[in-house]
């Protein structure tokens, strides 16, 4: 319609159409959006009374029971105790053998220190003076003198470093007095005869015969 049949119209009286009027957009954020608050939960990001962010829990809920129980914590204690109570028992089993291996070898040592020049070994000797040491039956050859002294309980025989050595007296008690386990042979010349069987050089056994 052009503006001049427009004016004579409304010259005439005739009132213009009305436009379309646009639907109301409710007042408050999109539903899925950051501002949507549902029944009961504070929107995201809103700040609760005690000063955090999110939702707040319910009061009067106790929390739930977490790791083990006393009982669980108790016994697992008592594991604790003993294995360090095994284990310091080990350790001072161990530092003691080494120490009684350590007394052993100083003990050996002086020894051998103390036997230079008092080995009474006759070389040419060819009697085999048989007795039990370490648990077999082991042999000094003596001469018949020395076979003699040594029944009688004048001579005696001493293990070092495996080598059996012919001693006196004397210096079989000390011996004796510095490393106990090293005397081989020591005669008692009060024991009653036939006490030893092997003091009859006739006695003939096995060196590796186990006692």
């Amino acid at each position: 319609m052009s503006d001049s049949l427009r004016d004579q119209l409304l010259g005439l009286g005739f009132k213009p159409a009305p436009a379309p009027k646009k639907p109301d957009r409710p007042a408050g954020p999109r539903p899925g959006g950051k501002g949507d608050a549902r029944p009961g939960r504070p929107p995201h990001g809103a700040q609760r009374k005690d000063g955090a962010r999110g939702p707040q829990k319910p009061h009067g809920v106790a929390p739930r029971a977490k790791g083990r129980s006393q009982e669980d914590i108790d016994l697992a204690k008592a594991y604790a105790i003993r294995a360090q109570r095994e284990k310091e028992e080990r350790i001072a089993a161990e530092a003691a053998r080494q120490e009684e291996a350590r007394k052993r070898r100083e003990a050996r040592a002086k020894l051998a220190e103390y036997l230079k020049d008092k080995a009474l070994n006759d070389k040419d000797a060819d009697i085999a003076r048989h007795f039990p040491y370490g648990g077999k039956i082991k042999r000094i050859y003596v001469n018949a003198d020395q076979l003699r002294a040594l029944n009688a309980g004048e001579l005696g025989v001493v293990q070092l470093d495996g080598r059996y050595v012919l001693v006196s007296a004397a210096v079989l008690a000390e011996a004796e007095s510095i490393f106990a386990p090293a005397v081989a042979l020591k005669v008692d010349p009060d024991a009653p005869a036939g006490e030893d069987p092997y003091a009859d050089p006739l006695y003939q056994v096995p060196d590796d015969l186990i006692w």
